[in-house]
């Protein structure tokens, strides 16, 4: 049984590499009608306490064309909405299904899963960590850039979980990265010490800065994120008011290489994070990489089933 919770403990150097082998060869399936139902009569619980676009559908649609089945379950829709422990969740579903994707709040309930269950658990996103997101997000860069070792990627905004999960795979692929954050606002330390662990194999470069220029300069790759989070919306007026300087606009990719790429997990706040005019542009390919998270997500749920 292999889990997909945290990018760090989860996926080695051998898996990272496997991970982007067969999302690109299942990509390249999906494209040219070729059926790849590696995951016949197999079926997947997804527990979804916080809303979602492009996890719910990549991994519905994911599991389909595997050849096997999805169940949304929301927060109303199972017993814990009303109180039942994550233990006996986890046994009930052990007992019925393949494997869980459960996208929450707190990253503790999803570890808990994991250890009370018998069964594949994927961390589809948790207040701590976006580690499905992470992986569409180095298959994007290695196809638009042709491998990833090497690279920097940019890091501009909160640091929040997005954050984590690519200090995490960034420095599991061999990419320099650089996060630019207010003060008091920086991705947690755990993170950090943790792309440095990895950075001493791969070679890695790691940043971690207040100022976005400096975080930009001669990057590949620039990549934000919304400044408000779900669950953070009373605090909209405070976060537009300290990340007003870390904006994304043509004055910051001007100091990334010039064939630098734009890169956004979505949903997207243009005028805030990101002006309309980059994330609208030549260089922005978040749309890639949002389909992305389909094939990407297949080769976790291949990975998780199989392995």
């Amino acid at each position: 049984m292999k889990h997909y919770i945290d990018f760090h403990e989860d996926v080695s150097f051998d898996d990272l590499n496997y991970l982007l082998e067969i999302a690109s060869d299942m990509k390249k399936k999906t494209k040219t009608g070729v059926k790849h139902h590696i995951l016949e009569g197999k079926s997947l619980a997804m527990i979804f306490t916080k809303s979602s676009t492009r996890t719910r559908v990549s991994f519905e649609v994911g599991m389909y064309q595997l050849g096997g089945q999805a169940l949304f379950l929301s927060n109303d829709d199972i017993q814990i909405g009303r109180g039942e422990t994550i233990h006996d969740t986890a046994k009930v579903l052990s007992g019925m299904v393949d494997g869980i994707m459960i996208r929450t709040f707190a990253h503790q309930d999803i570890v808990d899963l994991a250890k009370y269950g018998s069964i594949p658990v994927i961390n589809g996103l948790s207040d701590d960590q976006h580690p499905t997101q992470a992986l569409a997000d180095l298959l994007t860069i290695q196809e638009h850039k042709g491998g990833l070792k090497g690279l920097k990627l940019a890091y501009v905004g909160d640091g929040n979980n997005v954050t984590a999960s690519l200090l995490q795979a960034c420095a599991k692929a061999g990419m320099d990265i650089s996060c630019a954050s207010p003060k008091g606002y920086t991705a947690g330390q755990k993170y950090v010490d943790q792309a440095l662990e990895d950075a001493k194999v791969t070679g890695s470069k790691i940043l971690m800065t207040e100022d976005p220029f400096e975080a930009c300069d001669g990057a590949d790759v620039i990549y934000a994120d919304t400044w408000t989070s779900m669950g953070q919306e009373e605090e909209k007026a405070k976060r537009v008011e300290i990340f007003k300087d870390y904006q994304v606009n043509s004055k910051l990719m001007g100091v990334a290489h010039k064939d630098a790429i734009f890169m956004h997990c979505l949903p997207a706040y243009r005028g805030y994070e990101v002006t309309e005019d980059v994330i609208d542009g030549p260089q922005s390919v978040v749309f890639d990489e949002a389909e992305n998270r389909l094939h990407a997500h297949k080769a976790i749920l291949v990975n998780c089933f199989t392995r």
